[in-house]
């Protein structure tokens, strides 16, 4: 982390150009790939929105869908996909955490947590309107496009980066 201060380590976060390159990625291959509408949002840690586009013909309230995936990957330090699994496999627990979250949280795939090259958490992206999968998939292109990686890149880090070699 960079040094604020002798002592203090500041947070990271993701330049508005590399969201940008992950966002512009993300839409272009949605293109290539004949995926509907797609909104896309990269925000910072804490949340804070950083960058979002919805292409034209998308739907209402996909800055929401694609925002409530991003911050599903960052209050669980898990992609989006991966807190789905937890929501069907722990419905109660995870009703707590949405209600907990003030209904941000949205257990669908497509949130991926952006790292930087050394595995650090420097943001999250929400991506909606094509199937979840397929939104998860086109996440992940983006953050690499940017030259940025996913928690699947920094899987041989451990557990200094937060990651545990179980799901």
């Amino acid at each position: 982390m960079a040094e604020d201060a002798p002592g203090r380590d500041r947070m990271s976060t993701i330049k508005l150009d590399q969201a940008e390159r992950i966002i512009d990625a993300i839409i272009a291959r949605g293109a290539t790939l004949d995926c509907r509408p797609l909104s896309v949002i990269v925000v910072e840690p804490g949340c804070k929105v950083k960058a979002f586009k919805k292409e034209d013909g998308s739907s209402m309230i996909r800055f929401e869908m694609a925002y409530g995936k991003a911050y599903a990957a960052l209050a669980l330090g898990r992609s989006s996909k991966l807190v789905h699994q937890r929501a069907d496999e722990r419905p109660i627990f995870m009703r707590y955490l949405i209600a907990a979250s003030g209904e941000q949280i949205f257990p669908e795939g497509g949130g991926l947590l952006i790292r930087d090259g050394d595995g650090e958490v420097i943001g999250a992206v929400g991506v909606t309107g094509d199937t979840e999968d397929r939104d998860e998939e086109l996440a992940a292109f983006g953050i690499r496009a940017a030259g940025l990686k996913t928690d699947e890149d920094c899987a041989g880090m451990g557990r200094h980066v937060g990651l545990r070699a179980t799901k």
